[in-house]
Order: structure tokens, then sequence, then C-alpha cells
């Protein structure tokens, strides 16, 4: 082992969350709806190190199926009654209500594990680390933490790189640390193709290339560098996309010169709104959290009503550069 983990304050509760572990033979990792690579990163990369280190274990990832995120991991079918003698170990998800499933309200236990600001306790076990660029950085750093108890493996490793990879945006935002790269470069030594893997997730489909080709000619750039698109249903339909196809363009749109804060606004099929909020330095979950939603600093999402709430929103922003 090369690397020990840098990220020693949390010490208590990582073992805590080990430990923990340890005592269940029923464990169900559930994550946060609509997910990233994150999510899916970190949820099925604790499941792959939890069922390496304890074969004896039954360890499932519970949530809907991600057609696009399937080159990552798939999820399990998971009987309801399993929850009644079971652990629940949630990833990657700041507020209750974002949890993918609801059975986990039946788990004896549960446990927290996050890297966004901790704005809606849960869990009886809560290690949440804002300082982590992703939740699968943290699990790797728990690997880190306890070397001569924690086996990691390619299947694993594959998994947290991709995630840590996702939430960084290939290691371009703010978050991406020093110990970021270490652990990242880490997770490469094990026998997997991170230029595969890269290349994978760099692609986009051909009914998405036409959204942002829309999106480029159709986003809107205020003097103050604040940016912004709106796609409604019926863009979306005539483009032969839906809501999630539209993560892609996110980072895309804030390459543009001249954009400090950018907004995607989705119109949802009931009417509402779901916005995601982007910046190159201005704070802007404050504005999020006035909008039914949260986040990080520099990401977050929120939601609008109607055209008049979109209108709310861009004007916070603009205050906020």
């Amino acid at each position: 082992m090369k690397l020990k983990s840098e990220n020693l304050q949390d010490l208590d509760l990582k073992k805590a969350v080990w430990d923990i572990i340890k005592k269940w033979d029923t464990i169900i990792i559930h994550r946060h709806v609509r997910p990233d690579p994150d999510a899916i990163g970190s949820q099925c990369g604790l499941k792959e190190l939890i069922k390496a280190n304890f074969p004896e274990k039954t360890v499932y990832a519970a949530g809907a199926s991600v057609d696009d995120l399937n080159y990552l991991d798939t999820m399990d079918y998971v009987e309801q009654d399993l929850y009644d003698e079971a652990l629940v170990i949630v990833t990657d998800t700041a507020n209750i209500k974002r949890i993918d499933g609801d059975h986990y309200k039946l788990a004896k236990q549960w446990i927290k594990i996050d890297h966004h600001p901790l704005d809606d306790p849960y869990g009886e076990v809560e290690w949440v680390n804002t300082q982590a660029s992703s939740c699968s950085e943290m699990i790797a750093d728990l690997w880190l933490t306890f070397p001569d108890e924690i086996t990691m493996t390619s299947k694993a490793a594959r998994l947290l790189y991709g995630g840590i990879v996702g939430d960084t945006n290939r290691f371009l935002y703010d978050g991406t640390s020093p110990y970021t790269m270490k652990v990242a470069s880490e997770l490469m030594t094990f026998d997997f193709s991170h230029t595969e893997l890269n290349n994978k997730m760099n692609e986009i489909q051909p009914h998405t290339s036409k959204l942002m080709g829309y999106a480029l000619e159709n986003f809107t750039l205020s003097e103050d560098g604040v940016g912004h698109i709106i796609l409604t249903q019926d863009i979306l339909k005539s483009l032969g996309n839906e809501d999630g196809d539209t993560h892609p363009i996110v980072p895309f749109l804030g390459k543009i010169a001249g954009v400090k804060i950018w907004a995607v606004f989705v119109e949802q099929p009931e009417g509402a709104f779901r916005a995601r909020l982007r910046s190159k330095g201005p704070v802007i979950n404050t504005v999020a959290s006035q909008h039914r939603g949260g986040g990080h600093p520099l990401a977050s999402g929120a939601h609008a009503e109607d055209m008049g709430e979109i209108e709310d929103i861009l004007k916070e922003l603009r205050e906020s550069v």
C-alpha cells in the first residue's frame, strides 16, 4: 500500500461505519433518484468492497435501473421482506426525499454516507465529509484508512474511479483536491482500463447531440455572465429526448467563454421545472435553498413552479455575481 488516508478527522466515524457493516448479514445500499456516476460508483463500489471482504454477507444495490449508466453497474431486485433484518446504507444523498425507493424505512438501522452539506440529517450514523470531491472518494478513503482490514478489488476500483471522474468533471471542478488525485491514481493501479472508462463516460448518444446543438443555439448569456437555457417538454420531444438525456449539456454549457453562473431548466411532465445550477466562483446553493433545493456551493439543484419563478431564480443568480 503506497498511500495512507490523509483525511483522519473522520476516523471515529469511519471506524463506526465499518464496525456496523461487520455486524450485519444483510446489507442494502441505496442512493439518490436520477443517479449520476458518483451515485452508482459509491453505491456499487461499496457493495463490491463489502462482498469481497465478507463473502458470507448478502449485499444489494437498490434503486431504479438507469440504462445510460449500465456500463458502470446494474441494480438488484430487493424483496421488501429483506429489509426486516437488514442494515441500510444510503450513499451520495443529501435529503431523505431524494432517496430512490421507499422500503429503506423498514430497515433496523441506517447509515448515511455523503459529501453534500448536511441540511437534512438522517440515519443513526452520519458520515458526511463536505471536503471530499465525491462520495466515491469517501468510500475509497475508507479503504485507505483501514488498508489492513479492507481489500480493494478491480471492479470496486473501477466503480469508485468512475464516480470520482463523474463528480469532478474529469478533475476540472474546484472540489478536486491533491488528495483526490492521489486516491484516483491509487485506484488506477488496479486491473481496469481507465481510458476505456473515460471514453465511455465522455460518449454521447446521437439524439443527445441534437439537444446539445439546440442548447448552444438557444443559450442566453447576460452581460454579467449568467447564462441559462429552458427546455420544455415540447422541445425535448421534438428532439427525441427526455429529462434523463439532459445531464450532459450541463457541464458542456459551462465551457462557453464569459459564463460565470449557468442554469438549465427542464420542464417536468407535470409542468414544473427542475433546475440545475452551476457556478465558476459565486456561491449559488443559497439561491437553490430558496427554491426547494440545495447542494454544493458551486453545483446545486432547485425547482421552479413556472416561468415566473424561473425569472426569480435568474434575478437572484445575477445578484450573486
